[in-house]
């Protein structure tokens, strides 16, 4: 089902208001509960479940030393391009013409350019955080709480920052780990939400809009479901994978699960799918490794306690004391 993950700001001019009626009719609190339950049960389920859940996969957890390199590439790879669009974080974001967005465009490239390279990688992964609340100056706070997995992959790269050399293998305690771990999935599972309400639930009109320039994407209306009904299941889709991002439990099957729709999505609607969506992928990469990892595996759906970061160590695989 290509378009429950779609975003449809990305690929329409059109910006309606928002219909917070939408989101608390019935027939869309149904759908709401439904993804809130399923989450639920999602995490008490995986107490039940060996880690990691799926064995055969485990010889990806061999990659887990590379992964905050392949992250910040990914997110580097996602800023140079965006910037040389005349887009900022967003496809949907587009640049002033003017020395403003000239210095934006600059910023967000060498900023892209920065975490490609990996060289004291700290300093990039600063300034993509600041690109957030310059973003939100410019363009208002719900767009850019829209991209907030990318401060996810920016903390998670301060936090675990890759050696400064082409392998950039990480070795760290597990409590760094975990603490980046955390902060990638809490926040890239809080984008996923917010789309589901900003894009979806409370924002109909825009998705709505969206179905009628793509209305092959409503894959349920040969059943009879309406725009405005598979509208509901689509945000409530986007928001039960947006819970178990966050939940981090089972992440093999959350990532696998939430990838489908993910991926789908490239064949139909191409390059601005594609570098809009590479952070994401990112993470998913990151969560599945990750959890097929049996050392870290157990840290993916951690809580750890709140203190001042350990700084990680370079040259090594990653491991957990």
């Amino acid at each position: 089902m290509p378009a429950i993950l779609a975003h449809e700001a990305w690929f329409t001019d059109a910006r309606p208001g928002y219909d917070w009626g939408f989101a608390a009719d019935p027939a869309s609190l149904v759908f709401i509960v439904a993804a809130v339950a399923i989450a639920l049960v999602w995490r008490f389920a995986a107490r039940l479940m060996p880690t990691p859940e799926l064995g055969f996969l485990r010889p990806l957890g061999r990659l887990s030393p590379w992964i905050p390199r392949l992250l910040a590439i990914h997110a580097g790879v996602s800023l140079l391009a965006q910037s040389t669009r005349g887009t900022y974080l967003a496809p949907s974001l587009d640049l002033p013409s003017n020395e403003f967005g000239t210095t934006l465009a600059i910023v967000e490239g060498v900023t892209g350019v920065w975490l490609i390279t990996g060289f004291r990688i700290r300093a990039a992964a600063l300034l993509l955080i600041l690109a957030g609340p310059v973003g939100m100056i410019a363009y208002g706070i719900v767009p850019i709480l829209e991209r907030i997995d990318l401060l996810g992959i920016a903390l998670f790269i301060a936090i675990l920052p890759p050696e400064e050399t082409p392998g950039g293998a990480v070795h760290a305690p597990k409590e760094v780990v975990a603490r980046a771990l955390f902060a990638l999935r809490v926040l890239v599972g809080l984008s996923l939400i917010v789309l589901a309400l900003t894009e979806k639930l409370a924002r109909p009109d825009l998705a709505l809009a969206f179905l009628d320039r793509y209305p092959f994407f409503n894959v349920l209306s040969g059943l009879g479901v309406s725009a405005e009904e598979f509208i509901r299941f689509a945000g409530a889709i986007e928001l039960l994978f947006g819970l178990l991002i966050l939940s981090g439990s089972m992440p093999q099957f959350a990532v696998i699960a939430a990838g489908i729709p993910f991926n789908a999505t490239l064949f139909f609607l191409g390059a601005s799918e594609l570098i809009g969506h590479l952070p994401i992928y990112g993470a998913m990469l990151a969560l599945l490794v990750y959890g097929s990892d049996p050392k870290i595996a157990p840290l993916v759906p951690g809580f750890p306690r709140l203190r001042i970061p350990v700084a990680a160590k370079a040259g090594g695989p990653v491991e957990n004391r």
